[in-house]
């Protein structure tokens, strides 16, 4: 029983070699690989914030990064499946929507782990991923580099006729700490304008009474508010 065990803790400490890996050492890195990145799909159900979290997601963080370090092992040192495999893999697009920018970094994330492990940087994959779990954990928890106040989004449709820099100037005024325009859009066959502004309102107003004012003056057709960046709280 001891040379199994001592094959099986070989493979962590394994160096960088041109040779193919060895059946036990692939295995132990696949689940090496599988095991860090169920740490990293921990992490992003404990840290999210949102509504619209995806199990399918998380999986799929968990299953990029083990397939990485297969894909790894197999084109170590041999440039011609290195090459072919990169062509295959250029015509494969990631079709879903992410919710949130941070998703994209646990993408990274996860196939950065597998690319380590695929590549025999055992011990090193191990401590940073530890790390940088660690790190985001702490700043998520601590809610770091949270905005003082809440940011919303404002999106107005008016007819073409509105002078619409000057239909709202008042309004803004009156419930807005900060207005910035941030797109003017043709909709509806060129029949109206779609506005999109950023707001910061100003404390203790009543978001009903400022879209009941917004209302009246897009003359009653769609007005949307939605919250961009959520209030700290203290």
């Amino acid at each position: 029983m001891e040379p199994i065990f001592a094959n099986a803790f070989d493979f962590l400490t394994h160096s960088n070699s041109a040779d193919l890996p060895a059946p036990l050492e692939v295995l132990g890195a696949m689940s090496l690989s599988f095991v860090l990145n169920l740490l990293i799909g921990a992490l992003y159900k404990a840290t999210y914030k949102g509504t619209r979290y995806s199990q399918d997601y998380v999986h799929t963080l968990v299953i990029i990064g083990t397939v990485t370090t297969i894909l790894i092992m197999v084109v170590n040192g041999n440039g011609a499946v290195a090459f072919g495999m990169f062509a295959a893999f250029s015509m494969i697009r990631f079709r879903r929507n992410l919710g949130q920018s941070r998703d994209l970094a646990f993408v990274f994330f996860a196939m950065a782990t597998g690319m380590g492990i695929g590549a025999q940087q055992y011990i090193i994959v191990l401590i940073t991923t530890l790390i940088v779990s660690l790190a985001i954990y702490l700043i998520s928890k601590k809610d770091a580099f949270a905005p003082n106040r809440a940011s919303h989004q404002l999106r107005i449709r008016v007819n073409n006729d509105v002078d619409f820099s000057i239909a709202f100037k008042e309004i803004f005024s009156k419930f807005t700490d900060a207005v910035e325009m941030i797109s003017v859009e043709s909709v509806q066959a060129g029949m109206m304008s779609e506005l999109r502004y950023g707001l910061i309102l100003k404390q203790e107003i009543q978001i009903s009474d400022f879209m009941e004012e917004i209302q009246i003056a897009c003359g009653n057709n769609r007005a949307i508010l939605t919250t961009t960046q959520r209030e700290l709280d203290f």
